[in-house]
Parts: structure tokens; sequence; C-alpha cells
């Protein structure tokens, strides 16, 4: 499978925070904020780090705050490491270091999380950006993920993520290879999957109130399009965008029309605040 080289632009500032969840032991965060205005939160996926973010990022930040936040989410233990306990590290991120409700953007297990914080915490949530979200159908490494796999699975399953595989960079390949053949992040990767398929929320996101955008590869064979119009269907308040020629990660493979619809977005929120103040003031 033929992988591409990134020559990586100037790194983002980015700080270490020490978040406490449900286990009560200490997870150590990566956060990485850059821009002024209102907060928007970047939540990535089982194999994603905030790097994955950056090309959206650098297009955004002119326009609001942007904040990535990355969890170790193969080195989380016991109640943390699930659905659940990743969803309460987020929901304490957000409460606790946040001025107000956030726009949180979540790609795939991301997503996930991010519909359960609005389900759950919707004071913290001022609006959604799902892309690839699971929650309602996935597949491909999801659904079977092996304990210690081959370079090979894993070089096809990640070749999956993507419309066109010369978008998988050979680092990504290599970390994931050396964190899933260490048995105890293997373990890992294999409970927190199932713990999200476990947990389909169904009619449950009828309750979220939240602005919503749908962003969708019309090629995402992970997260495929029949799971976005299923989004779409159930979420109260939701707009549906497809990519052409895209898959899993959109983020990845269209970064300047994922910037452009997020900024768009951006817009239509404060329209509705201005307007919603407008309206309370007379």
């Amino acid at each position: 499978m033929p992988t591409s080289e990134v020559t990586p632009g100037p790194a983002l500032p980015s700080t270490t925070l020490t978040l406490v969840g449900a286990s009560g032991q200490p997870v150590c965060a990566k956060v990485t904020e850059v821009g002024e205005g209102p907060p928007v939160v970047f939540l990535h996926g089982l194999v994603g780090l905030n790097d994955h973010w950056e090309d959206v990022v650098n297009r955004v930040h002119p326009r609001v705050r942007c904040v990535m936040l990355e969890l170790p989410l193969l080195d989380l233990t016991d109640e943390d490491c699930s659905v659940d306990g990743v969803e309460e590290l987020t929901s304490r991120f957000l409460d606790g270091h946040l001025d107000g409700p956030a726009v949180l953007v979540g790609n795939s297990f991301g997503g996930h999380v991010a519909l359960r914080v609005a389900l759950r915490r919707p004071e913290l949530v001022r609006g959604l950006v799902l892309a690839g979200s699971s929650g309602l159908i996935e597949r491909s490494m999801v659904r079977d993920v092996q304990i210690r796999p081959s370079r090979e699975w894993l070089a096809r399953k990640i070749g999956e993520l993507f419309y066109d595989p010369m978008h998988v960079r050979e680092a990504d390949l290599d970390r994931a290879y050396r964190e899933l053949t260490h048995r105890e992040k293997a373990r890992a990767m294999v409970r927190l999957s199932r713990t999200a398929r476990k947990n389909h929320l169904g009619e449950q996101i009828g309750r979220i109130q939240a602005p919503t955008l749908l962003i969708w590869g019309r090629n995402d064979i992970v997260t495929p399009p029949e799971a976005a119009e299923e989004f779409a269907r159930l979420l109260p308040d939701a707009r549906l965008v497809w990519f052409d020629r895209c898959g899993h990660v959109p983020m990845v493979e269209k970064p300047d029309e994922f910037a452009a619809a997020m900024i768009r977005f951006a817009d239509e929120l404060d329209e509705r605040t201005s307007g919603a103040n407008g309206r309370g003031s007379r």
C-alpha cells in the first residue's frame, strides 16, 4: 500500500494537563490551543492524534479559538478505558478549563464522545461537528480489531480509512504498529472499541438540541453514508455536508472543504446567538 511522507508545518503550542476521571487515576492529556473567539474543541478517534486536526485548525483559527484535546486512549485503564470513561474525562476538561460552552468537533470515536457529552451535559455544548462519527453504524477496524495485529493487517485497516491511500502517513502506521504490538495497549483498543459498539445511541440522539453539522465522506466504509443519513434523520437540528472522493477522515483528505464548512457553521451559530439576544432585549 502506498504511503505518504508529510513535511510538518510549524508546531502549534501545546501543554500537558492532568485530568482525573472515573477511575480516580491521573490522566495526562495533551492540549493544543490557538486562536481567539468562541471555543471549538477537537476530539480525535481511537488511533487519532491532535496532529490530524492541524490542517483544519491552521485554516480556521483566525475565526475561532481552537482547542485540540488529545487523550492517551490506549494507556487508559479501569473505568476510564471505555466510551463512558472517555466521556467523563472530556466533560471534566470542558467543565474545568473553558469559560463557556464549546462547539465539539469529533471524528469517529471522538464524535461518539461528543454526542454523549451533548446528551449528558448539554450545558457544555454550543454545537456539534461530527465527521464519520460512531454511535449508530460502524464497521472495519472497530469491528474486527485484533490483539497484537500484524503490520500487514494494520496497513490494510488504516488504508480503509481513506478514499486515497496516498494519505496514509508512514509515521502513523509505524506508531500504530508500535503501540498495538504492546499487549496492554492492544487490550485497551479492544475494550474501547467494544464499549463503543455496545453503546448504540439510537433514539437517544433525538434529545440532542445542539445545532449539528455532519461532515461525511461519500466513500466512508467505516461509518458508511447510511450512518450519516440516520444521524441527519434523528438529530432535531442537523445539516449534512457530503465530500466526494473522501473516506472516514475528511479533515485529512479534504482540509480546505472541511475548514470552509466549519467557518460557515460558526457564522450560523453567531447569527443565531445574535438573533436570540436581540429578541431577549425587546
